[in-house]
């Protein structure tokens, strides 16, 4: 199955995020995981990549192996170049190929100042070319709706994205936000800039405080004051802002599906009891 072409024939398109778990003892306990979530329908799965010479790489390509050969769903594989070397990149998507996958999530990867970065590549458009160039890969990429923290604005993002998809990147995922005009206003600039591409929209739902406010530092998501509220009433009770966060997150995606997105990506965090909440509230508006 080809990734991007799912969205000539359903609308929205329905993904889930998971990564491979540190431990062998882990991987191998997380059948439970992937059960609840095939019960769930989705179009495919990503699985996340390792930092650059971590051993959870190998996992990557393992669980996208179980994902495909024991479910029967479609993997989409990231992969980051930042820490890595062509030579390294080669080998990995020789694995893939030999296992029959070919989607793959082509990501720069996060600065790691534990791992020096290698001279190969760049930018992620530049791992988009050189994947595209190995044989019949189909690339999907990152985007960001509120820009990219790297990036010295958004008109400069935006011109770096589209790099991406001109180099053969046939559909994106987005990183999380909270607030949905900021997804609407960044289709908007997309689609005049010219990216034509798929955009699904990055959900992630909310299960305690420490974990949002880590992840709004990291990718600089914007957090609405609705949103600051439920944080400030609910956060010192862990099952009340479990209950607050499913509740934002299913409205959010109620509301992206009846301004008609291309898809809705949801970060798992490997929790399905997340992922079966969200799609109770949403089964009859994505289909099975």
């Amino acid at each position: 199955m080809i990734i991007e072409t799912l969205f000539e024939k359903k609308k929205p398109v329905l993904s889930f995020e998971i990564f491979p778990p540190k431990k062998e003892a882990e991987l191998q306990n997380i059948d439970a995981t992937l059960e609840t979530l095939a019960k769930l329908h989705p179009d495919f799965i990503s699985v996340t990549f390792g930092a650059g010479g971590s051993s959870t790489n190998n996992k990557t390509v393992e669980l996208a192996k179980k994902i495909k050969k024991d479910y029967g769903i479609e993997p989409l594989v990231h992969l980051t170049c930042l820490s890595h070397s062509r030579e390294e990149i080669k080998a990995i998507l020789n694995e893939l190929q030999e296992a029959q996958l070919w989607n793959v999530l082509a990501l720069r990867g996060d600065r790691n100042p534990d791992i020096p970065p290698k001279d190969d590549f760049h930018y992620a458009n530049e791992l988009v070319e050189y994947i595209k160039a190995q044989g019949d890969f189909h690339v999907s990429g990152a985007c960001y709706p509120e820009v990219h923290t790297e990036a010295e604005d958004g008109v400069t993002d935006i011109r770096n994205l589209k790099k991406k998809v001109d180099a053969g990147a046939g559909h994106l995922v987005s990183q999380l936000f909270f607030d949905n005009d900021n997804f609407y206003d960044f289709l908007v600039k997309l689609r005049i800039a010219g990216i034509d591409v798929p955009v699904e929209a990055g959900i992630m739902p909310v299960t305690n405080r420490a974990q949002i406010k880590r992840m709004v530092n990291m990718c600089g998501a914007v957090l609405p004051e609705k949103f600051e509220k439920i944080l400030e009433k609910y956060g010192d009770n862990k099952e009340a802002l479990f209950d607050a966060g499913m509740a934002y997150a299913v409205s959010q995606i109620v509301e992206l599906i009846a301004h008609g997105v291309d898809g809705i990506h949801i970060f798992t965090m490997n929790n399905p009891v997340v992922a079966g909440r969200i799609c109770d509230g949403i089964r009859n508006l994505v289909g099975g």
